[in-house]
């Protein structure tokens, strides 16, 4: 299923109000975006494909062990027999990861996962034009589903002046909103939250606001 189908009108018309709503007596931008995910993460395929080949071999073992009895099973004796398992057993192993995301993200170490998310996300940032609005009043939400990742990345003329810890909390509200299947109310949670943060320290909406970016939720192009 395409990431976009994901979301019924009601859902993307609900989250643009919300930013429509943040946005109204603010000066910033206000940019959610969503990928399917953020890397392709080869080395799951070659994690797997060791195991596969690992955990064949070591069925053979067994095999030859503690099931075959009859001397006369002789092919499973055979070096050439025994290597074409273990290289099937390698194949299935590389290739099951593409199918089954749970078993992928097991084999990609976190270190991977956080770094891949952090380079989507600082591209997406460049790509949907964050940076381009005329007092640097940018603030992007980033989702990134494969991963389980989200990340506020804001510009220059806010992160100055807005702690870390509070783009934290409202990442943190907003996984716990993702693991309940509550994703739509999680964004609209979000998004008014970084309005209000923007209100607090004084990025007040002013005659000559325009809205920059558009209000719309940004899918993985």
């Amino acid at each position: 299923m395409n990431l976009k189908q994901k979301f019924s009108e009601s859902d993307l018309q609900r989250i643009k109000e919300a930013v429509k709503k943040a946005e109204d007596k603010i000066s910033g931008e206000i940019v959610p975006v969503i990928v399917e995910r953020s890397g392709f993460y080869s080395e799951g395929n070659y994690r797997g494909s060791l195991i596969g080949a690992s955990l064949m071999f070591v069925f053979m073992i067994i095999l030859d062990r503690y099931i075959i009895t009859d001397a006369a099973n002789t092919l499973y004796y055979d070096p050439v027999f025994i290597f074409i398992a273990v290289i099937l057993g390698g194949a299935m192993g590389a290739v099951l990861p593409n199918f089954i995301d749970p078993l992928k993200r097991l084999l990609v170490s976190q270190r991977h996962l956080d770094y891949s998310t952090r380079q989507r996300a600082e591209n997406a940032f460049l790509e949907e034009e964050v940076f381009n609005t005329r007092h640097r009043t940018g603030i992007m939400i980033f989702i990134s589903f494969f991963e389980h990742e989200v990340i506020v990345m804001a510009d220059k003329g806010i992160s100055k002046v807005v702690d870390q810890k509070q783009w934290d909390k409202i990442v943190a509200d907003l996984i716990t909103h993702i693991r309940a299947g509550k994703i739509v109310e999680g964004l609209e949670a979000s998004i008014q939250r970084c309005g209000e943060i923007l209100l607090e320290k004084g990025f007040y909406k002013t005659e000559d606001d325009t809205n920059e970016l558009g209000d719309e939720l940004r899918f993985d192009r």
